[in-house]
């Protein structure tokens, strides 16, 4: 549902800046999609003069134009040029004052103005009808604007058209906010305002009663449950008024001529959804016209307004004249009962027919319309008739219509509201905490429901408008999504020996066990002792790591110190299950360190998160066969882990050294973040491996937890989604062999500043002949985007070529080819 800010302020006092009103909205349950300014439609579309107007050399209709369009087209010297324009249109002169669009310009509809040659003559932009325009329908020749319009001025903002949309997403149980009017009751509940909604109403009756002229049948009941039907005569079908195409236009609704505009108008303004017939396409029968309300036959077929025949299925509610359709009920009228410039009498239906089955009708015939949108979630049947007088009072006004005294109203079965009993003891209890009852009363009033107060108790009847109150606890959900939900203390629920929760970091440290776990892995928990020799049998240096710390009583004789690294353990597993037959292992494991130091009593103790990954990840199938675990899978589960936890700036740069030969070269990497060295990862090298009884690869990571925990972050820095389109580049790089992805991609973003959004690796190739000996080309795909606007492509191609040249400079590297 869109929304006009400035159609809203007419109908209650609202926040002077839109955004105000957005966040209550999205407080109180209505979500909003986007902030809309009108008038963007009309970017590159500026008032302009018709400076000289001359025969087309090459057509006997066309005009060549020189057109005044002010500071927005100049010659070389800076000063302002006319425009020559190419317009078949008759109804202008020398000295017109008329609307232009611009080479760039996007008309209604798609139209997109580029510069052109027609009939041999350059044409740079358009001169424009209102209908083109989206103004009106008038198409009879251009919009001529009054002889003081200004030359050059936006049109925009010639117009005046400042309004801001706000596009609503509401959930199917409110058809109430699917209105201008339930928007505005809703923020008069918000803000705890009054609205001040004034609906026209008819002048004059005259002429023969509706009643005699027209008669209405419904066959089933549940087909429509109400059909309220009226006649205006006289009317005079012309183009909208400029306020009245304004607001539909702000909606998003073309503008069609007057009867059909005023029916639109009235559905966005009630959500009532009217139709109006051409009361002369319906046959007469003993002097009366008749609407006949009746299930389609299984084929039956019927034209749409649209101009597309369709096959109707048994059961699909339709609108006939008793002899012919005219109309699919609730969904879309019929080509040959449509208003058009001949029409003289009208027939306006206001109806309520059956959700279910306009539902069914819409989806079936992939036929959405506005109207099939509010009766699939349930008009206010009960509106009807105020509905249709305020459609025919605008005719009255606007097309000088004659409306008919009366109406006809056939209406089965009237609904009963029903009579809800609130227990204000079972609000407090539902809310958790205590509002008062005055806010209580004053909130239900607001939002159109009748209340009688009692003790302890109030006794409510929703509005017709509301079918989604039916129960107690849907008037209860309504008082607390007013008072608002951060409004309610937070509290540890009631409970005996209630003692507590878990702290920030327990609850860490659980969703990394998840995280580990929904990555495939299995929690492992082994000893915290270990064998004297188990780093150098694993080939891990004890540097950094401590004294051993000596177990005074070990329960086994090889087990007599604590252990300083959980892979030792890790791998002992691996090998233990390798031995039995369980070739698929994937371990991880929380635990404590213990690093001795020299004249202290006590350890340092610190925690580890470790994980091993041996065999496949799956179980191979007939179909299907799984790759070893091997370096990028552990990396993989590691880099899941960082980005979980919302560690800044994790990299992964190429282990090597002394302290990492346990591990295999070129399939190593130490794990950092800003200056911290987090751990490790990467695949075991064979001769430790051999060291343990293991035959197959096993891949690996060690991270310090604490150092985890200290640079995790709750949450994570909100970035605004630019909805602006990228534009995607490939860079294949040709670099010395010793030159690392880590070190490509850093570059890549230092040189591609704020308008490289994305680098992403997605070849290596290897040719000594091709790319050279001790070379590898490196492609990458690189994303660019704006935030604020689409970029052109001199702005790419300035941002790509300095990227390029930079990193091939950083990395001594070229282009391939």
């Amino acid at each position: 549902m869109r929304v006009s800010y400035d159609w809203l302020k007419t109908l209650v006092d609202v926040p002077a800046d839109p955004h105000d009103l957005v966040r209550e909205f999205v407080r109180t349950g209505t979500e909003v999609e986007a902030v809309d300014v009108v008038g963007e439609q009309f970017d590159h579309i500026v008032t302009a003069q018709v400076v000289s107007k001359v025969a087309h050399p090459d057509s006997d209709h066309m005009w060549l134009c020189q057109v005044d369009v002010g500071e927005h087209h100049l010659n070389t010297e800076g000063e302002p040029t006319p425009l020559q324009i190419v317009c078949g249109a008759q109804n202008f002169n020398e000295g017109d004052h008329i609307v232009t669009a611009l080479v760039g310009a996007e008309l209604p509809g798609g139209v997109l103005i580029k510069k052109s040659k027609l009939r041999g003559q350059v044409s740079e932009g358009m001169n424009c009808s209102a209908r083109e325009l989206g103004l009106s329908t008038d198409h009879e020749g251009i919009m001529i604007l009054p002889a003081d319009a200004p030359v050059g001025m936006p049109f925009a903002e010639y117009l005046g058209t400042s309004d801001t949309v706000l596009d609503c997403e509401i959930t199917p149980n409110r058809p109430d906010c699917l209105s201008m009017v339930g928007i505005a009751r809703e923020v008069g509940a918000i803000f705890d305002c009054d609205t001040h909604i004034e609906m026209p109403t008819i002048a004059t009756e005259q002429g023969a009663p509706t009643a005699d002229e027209l008669s209405v049948e419904i066959t089933d009941a549940a087909l429509c449950r109400r059909y309220v039907a009226r006649i205006i005569r006289g009317v005079k079908v012309a183009p909208s008024p400029e306020w009245l195409v304004q607001r539909l236009a702000a909606l998003k609704i073309r503008p069609h001529n007057n009867i059909v505009d005023i029916t639109n108008y009235v559905m966005m303004l009630t959500g009532q959804p009217l139709h109006a017939f051409d009361l002369a396409s319906f046959s007469e029968q003993a002097g009366k016209r008749r609407v006949y309300v009746r299930a389609a036959h299984e084929g039956e077929r019927f034209v749409t307004l649209d101009g597309v025949e369709r096959e109707l299925a048994e059961g699909m509610a339709l609108i006939t004249d008793g002899v012919r359709p005219v109309a699919l009920a609730g969904v879309m009228g019929g080509a040959d009962s449509e208003i058009s410039d001949t029409t003289v009498d009208v027939l306006l239906e206001s109806a309520c027919f059956d959700a279910g089955r306009t539902s069914h009708t819409s989806r079936n015939l992939s036929l959405i319309s506005d109207a099939s949108i509010r009766f699939e979630r349930q008009v206010d049947e009960r509106g009807c008739v105020d509905v249709a007088n305020i459609a025919c009072a605008l005719i009255e006004q606007l097309a000088e219509g004659q409306v008919a005294p009366g109406y006809v109203d056939v209406y089965p079965a009237p609904c009963t509201l029903p009579e809800l009993e609130l227990r204000l003891p079972r609000v407090k209890a539902i809310c958790g905490v205590e509002i008062p009852v005055a806010f209580v009363v004053r909130a239900l009033t607001r939002l159109g429901c009748t209340v009688v107060e009692g003790n302890e108790r109030l006794e409510v009847t929703p509005p017709s408008y509301r079918p989604d109150l039916v129960r107690e606890i849907d008037l209860i959900e309504e008082i607390i999504r007013l008072w608002g939900m951060d409004r309610v203390p937070a509290q540890v629920p009631a409970a005996k020996n209630h003692i507590g929760g878990l702290t920030a970091e327990q609850h860490t440290l659980r969703m990394m066990g998840r995280l580990l776990r929904s990555c495939g892995l299995n929690e492992a928990t082994s000893f915290s002792f270990a064998a004297p020799g188990d780093l150098e049998r694993l080939g891990m240096s004890a540097d950094g790591r401590g004294c051993a710390v000596e177990i005074m009583n070990p329960l086994v004789a090889e087990q007599t110190e604590l252990r300083r690294s959980l892979m030792p353990g890790l791998l002992q597993s691996v090998a233990y299950n390798n031995a039995h037959g369980t070739q698929q292992v994937m371990l991880y494991e929380i635990g404590e360190l213990f690093w001795g130091r020299e004249h202290k009593s006590l350890p340092r103790e610190l925690r580890s998160v470790a994980g091993v990954f041996s065999g496949t990840a799956a179980l191979d199938t007939w179909n299907q066969h799984h790759h070893e675990l091997r370096f990028f899978d552990a990396k993989g589960v590691v880099e899941e882990l960082l980005t979980q936890l919302r560690i800044p700036k994790p990299r992964f740069v190429v282990a090597t050294g002394e302290q990492y030969s346990f591990l295999q070269p070129g399939r190593a990497a130490e794990v950092q973040s800003g200056s911290s060295v987090l751990g490790w990862v990467g695949e075991i090298h064979p001769n430790a491996l051999r060291a343990f009884d293991i035959d197959t690869p096993v891949a690996a990571f060690e991270l310090n937890v604490e150092l985890l925990l200290r640079l995790a972050q709750a949450q994570e820095q909100y970035r605004e989604y630019s909805s602006f389109p990228s534009v995607d580049i490939d860079l294949a790089l040709v670099v010395d062999e010793d030159v690392s992805y880590a070190d490509i991609l850093q570059r890549l973003h230092a040189a591609g500043g704020n308008l490289l959004a994305d680098a992403r690796l997605f070849d290596v190739y290897r040719d000594p002949v091709r790319v050279g000996k001790n070379k590898k080309s490196m492609a990458f795909a690189l994303t660019y985007r704006a935030a604020d606007h689409t970029l052109t492509s001199e702005e790419v191609e300035r941002a790509h070529q300095k990227l390029v040249t930079k990193v091939c400079r950083a990395v001594n590297g070229e282009v391939r080819s």
